[in-house]
């Protein structure tokens, strides 16, 4: 009694009759070949199987991941949007049909470092890479990078809670003085009110002066700097700029300071805070955890 058979030799058989279809008919041919009549029928009336209906769904999923999030997500953010939309797919079956469609994450590039002088006052480093916080406002970085305009350099400060990862507060502006630090600082001030908060940068003239110290007093803040040339020292700020150099601004130069100073502002408060899958937060956005946080504690309480 012949036996059903895999597609592949179904598909194997059918171009084969079709070949010689005007010497044999059908079940002369599967008796020749040894296959079931009803597999080549089933065939016919089935020609794409249901394996690869399911990949063409997924796909569509997943190409409406990626484009969302502007082709910075890879596979583990996209298996993580699918698991929360409800499917039960594999994150290797999520990372086979990128690979196969050529949906590849963007990559990173080498940025360029400047020297900005010797602070007038040496501050130590307290922080000491402890990069997890264990509730919001305890430790904040702080740091400094550049964007590409044809108007000229725009220089970016941010201010970073350790605990959630989010950007609490921000300043840009075409010179990279002290008040582009302190106006990035006192956004942050402003949204989180805090008490005896810590707060990290790099050397630099800005963190250094009597006038950044008399702001940190009176805002109840506890300096802290990185030793002179580690910039592992301020690693989370570091990351934080090539994330967004990668994902939003990377090998792309805007034609002034307002469209650059719009863009910034639609990625850190919109896509970043917001929506943005951060993997030290177990994949969710950092308004989020935070978000969640406040209702354990409720809990608890």
């Amino acid at each position: 009694m012949p036996t059903r058979i895999s597609v592949g030799r179904v598909r194997t058989t059918y171009e084969f009759i079709k070949a010689h279809r005007h010497e044999f008919n059908v079940r002369t041919m599967c008796r020749l070949l040894e296959v079931a009549p009803s597999g080549y029928y089933d065939w016919l009336k089935q020609p794409i199987s249901k394996r690869a209906k399911e990949d063409a769904r997924l796909l569509r999923l997943i190409r409406a991941s990626f484009m969302a999030s502007q082709g910075t997500y890879g596979a583990p953010r996209v298996f993580l949007d699918l698991r929360e939309a409800g499917e039960t797919c594999s994150k290797h079956r999520v990372q086979r049909l990128m690979r196969i469609n050529g949906l590849r994450a963007l990559h990173g590039y080498r940025t360029r470092r400047w020297s900005i002088g010797k602070p007038s006052v040496l501050i130590p480093n307290v922080l000491q890479r402890r990069f997890t916080a264990t509730r919001p406002n305890k430790a904040w970085v702080t740091d400094i990078t550049y964007i590409r305009t044809w108007q000229g350099w725009l220089y970016l400060a941010v201010v970073m809670d350790l605990f959630s990862r989010k950007i609490v507060g921000w300043s840009a502006g075409p010179t990279i003085h002290r008040e582009l630090v302190l106006n990035a600082v006192l956004m942050a001030v402003r949204r989180r009110r805090p008490q005896s908060t810590l707060i990290h940068s790099d050397q630099g003239t800005q963190y250094g002066s009597d006038a950044w110290l008399r702001f940190c007093r009176s805002n109840r803040l506890a300096p802290s700097m990185s030793r002179k040339g580690n910039c592992w020292d301020n690693a989370v700020a570091e990351s934080f700029f090539s994330s967004l150099k990668k994902e939003r601004i990377k090998k792309h130069i805007y034609k002034n300071r307002e469209l650059a100073l719009a863009d910034l502002s639609d990625y850190i408060e919109t896509f970043y805070n917001r929506t943005r899958r951060h993997s030290h937060l177990g994949g969710i956005s950092p308004e989020e955890f935070e978000a969640a946080n406040k209702v354990q504690r409720r809990s608890v309480h």
